[in-house]
């Protein structure tokens, strides 16, 4: 929870830093583009978050009218648009990227799900909840920010036109400025040969939601507190007629100032606006202010961005008389506009690779880092597919921030690669709860937590412990072993114990309670298959022990057995609570020299797949299991929610296990941002049944499967996927539900 509420009070910064000192910028003309004999026309943009977008309406607008710009000066999400314009991007571009690029993912806490490397995946399945922290000496340490660093340069990346990326701002079709603070000092920081994609990303750098950036050993984050609407900058660089476009967070009317973050929030917002009422007071007569009415989109509204790039167009509309006024006859402002369009790109062609170098500032050995990003010496590679291989390294789950130096010389290109750990990750503790509920007699309840130490050793030991209490108690320890810097294969052994009860009843009243306890042992070696998949054996030792303690009778009945396995699994799902994309496979086969009651060989197995689609606002999955045992009870029941719904939880039995189910559900809005997801509508056909052999030709005919039908609600929330529904059996009962946790 405080982690969210930090995000929420970084929300009501508007993209802004702290305090800064102006310093003087040098007007910047690129070379080869002859100085205007009209006055120069600079396009200021403010930072606002998703209001932000607005720009591009006005960036239309302008394109329309012919009006030059001569100068883009930019806070946070103005330095965003602005820069691109200024490298080339078109309007059109921009609008593209705004609509295409999927903002949830930007503003997410991690890389998307299917970039994760497997073993990260794996920790989603055991415990979907995304509630962590770190775990220290000095006591718990929060993110040092609420959103992740990979899908925010990605999309600043895609962004930009093709070689602007590394181009410094001060040779780019127009001069660019965007406003930065030195974290440290306070200092305004003059980034005027800085890379335009690092420019922008440290414009982004808002303090508790993207991570500082550090530029020239400095540490700098958006500087927008003192300069939200840097129109003196514009002044510094030569402009003589500003066009202003305020975009910033108004303040919030009294009947939202009941909370202490409310009126936190509050004031910030005052201090911020204060900011924009003396750049605004600094406009002359000629200037133009434009301040777009966007009262339907809010700071993080991601959403909503063509409502709010249509805002920025119809405020423009609206001072077209003036804005015309600076416009170029048609034939002179397609040559201007062709010059700024015409950054030559640079080269990206495939050089081989005379040096891979790679420095890690934390406890990861650098040379697993460089195994994990395929990048090798005499390699040849481009600069695009250098930089890819790098941030395939946020895949990891423990790194802040990965930065790429590109050096070519003599035919040959020199990579260097910096990455920089997240304090927090390397003791990091994820707690969540699991409940699910028929509202009858069927509730189940467990408060889970899972700790990971990683980087325990040079060759990136980790050591994962958990532990639950609720109706069913247990603690386990893995201890994850990689045989080599990077390699794939790996050894794994675990040690596991856990424990329930159960209560019977007559009229009422408790008759009597059974325990039951499991121990078991485990030694795997295993490969993973890239980050999408995972093959392993290993040999596990386990003993089961039941007995009545009301009325206590004796010691119980006690078993043990040793049996081997095969598993094969693959998971590219893009979520766990409702998939829309990727599929899952998980197959195993166990076998036993001898039974658990001594009578003989034994041997079972499972299949269960699932394949995710998604069409406009569905989406859905197909799922289907089946399982067997050559004696004694197949390793997978049926029952429950999606699991034949209607029927008691593991009431379907059998020798065979086969089960199928078709999912659609309607995404009918979503939350915000900070909190979770998607939340959709849908429903469920569900058919299956478990038979013994005796049985079999009566299940060929159809005659031991049943069919069930559901309909839901689910919420993707950081807690966890939540489903609310009911279900029913067909010639058979129906029930509601309450799900948090995973549903299979």
């Amino acid at each position: 929870m405080k982690r969210l509420r930090i995000l929420a009070a970084a929300c009501a910064l508007g993209w802004h830093a702290g305090a800064a000192l102006a310093q003087s910028v040098a007007p910047a003309t690129p070379a080869g583009v002859a100085v205007p004999a009209r006055p120069k026309v600079a396009l200021v943009l403010s930072g606002g978050g998703a209001r932000g977008f607005a720009h591009i309406g006005v960036l239309r607008v302008l394109r329309e009218l012919h009006v030059p710009v001569d100068i883009v000066v930019g806070t946070s999400m103005g330095s965003v648009i602005g820069g691109a314009y200024a490298a080339g991007s078109s309007v059109s571009d921009l609008e593209q990227m705004a609509r295409l690029t999927d903002w949830d993912r930007v503003v997410a806490d991690r890389p998307a799900r299917e970039d994760l490397e497997f073993r990260r995946r794996e920790e989603d399945v055991l415990l979907p909840s995304r509630i962590e922290f770190g775990v220290h000496r000095d006591g718990m340490s929060l993110p040092p920010a609420a959103a992740g660093n990979a899908a925010l340069e990605l999309a600043l990346a895609r962004l930009l036109p093709a070689g602007t990326r590394d181009r410094p701002v001060n040779q780019l079709s127009l001069p660019f400025r965007s406003v930065a603070s030195d974290l440290v000092t306070g200092e305004l920081v003059d980034l005027v040969d800085t890379p335009l994609f690092l420019t922008m990303r440290a414009s982004l750098a808002v303090p508790g939601v993207f991570a500082p950036v550090r530029v020239n050993q400095r540490l700098v984050v958006d500087g927008g507190l003192v300069r939200n609407l840097p129109i003196d900058l514009a002044r510094k660089m030569g402009a003589d007629i500003i066009i202003a476009v305020n975009v910033g967070t108004p303040l919030a009317p009294e009947k939202n100032l009941g909370s202490a973050l409310g009126v936190a929030q509050q004031m910030i917002n005052i201090l911020t606006e204060q900011n924009v009422q003396r750049s605004i007071r600094e406009l002359g007569p000629a200037d133009v202010l434009i301040s777009p009415e966007l009262s339907g989109t809010s700071f993080l509204d991601f959403r909503n961005i063509d409502s709010a790039i249509k805002g920025g167009e119809l405020a423009a509309r609206e001072l077209s008389q003036r804005l015309a006024s600076l416009a170029l006859p048609a034939g002179e402002y397609a040559l201007f506009e062709n010059n700024r369009l015409a950054t030559p790109p640079l080269s990206d062609t495939a050089l081989p690779l005379a040096e891979v170098k790679v420095e890690s500032s934390g406890r990861i050995n650098p040379k697993i880092l460089q195994v994990q990003s395929g990048l090798a010496q005499g390699q040849t590679r481009t600069r695009e597919q250098v930089r890819r291989a790098a941030n395939s390294l946020y895949g990891r789950g423990d790194l802040e921030r990965v930065e790429t130096d590109i050096e070519d010389e003599g035919g040959q290109r020199a990579v260097a690669i910096r990455a920089t750990e997240s304090g927090w990750t390397s003791s990091r503790l994820r707690v969540g709860l699991e409940l699910a509920s028929d509202f009858d007699d069927a509730n189940r309840f467990a408060l889970k937590v899972m700790h990971v130490r990683s980087s325990m050793n040079p060759w990136g030991g980790e050591l994962r412990t958990s532990a639950q209490i609720g109706d069913e108690r247990g603690i386990g320890m893995q201890f994850h072993q990689p045989l080599g810097a990077g390699s794939p294969w790996y050894v794994a052994p675990e040690a596991q114990y856990g424990s329930s009860s159960v209560d019977l009843f007559k009229e009422g009243r408790r008759q009597s309670r059974y325990a039951f306890s499991q121990r078991s042992v485990r030694f795997v070696v295993g490969r993973e298959l890239g980050t999408w998949g995972d093959v392993q054996g290993g040999m596990v030792r386990q003993h089961l022990g039941a007995r009545a303690v009301i009325p206590e009778q004796g010691n119980g009945e006690r078993a043990a057995s040793t049996y081997h396995y095969l598993r094969y699994r693959v998971d590219t799902l893009d979520s766990l609570g409702f998939p829309s994309r990727g599929y899952l496979l998980d197959s195993q086969l166990r076998g036993w020299g001898s039974g658990a009651d001594g009578a003989g060989a034994m041997a079972q197995f499972s299949l269960l797949g699932l394949g995710a689609f998604r069409t406009r606002d569905w989406a859905g999955h197909v799922y289907g299991e089946y399982a067997i045992a050559s004696s004694g009870d197949a390793p997978l029941s049926l029952g429950g929610f999606l699991r034949l719904s209607g029927s008691l939880p593991e009431s379907v039995e059998g020798n065979r296990i086969a089960f199928g189910r078709l999912v659609m559900a309607r995404r009918i809005g979503a939350l915000p941002v900070t909190l979770g997801g998607t939340v959709r509508a849908g429903f469920s056909l569900e058919a299956g049944g478990a038979f013994d052999r005796s049985q079999q030709e009566a299940a060929q005919s159809g005659a031991s499967f049943k069919q069930a039908v559901s309909g839901f609600l689910s919420v993707d929330t950081r807690f966890g996927p939540v489903y609310v529904g009911a279900g029913k059996t067909v010639h058979g009962a129906g029930t509601a539900y309450l799900f948090l946790g995973p549903i299979w």
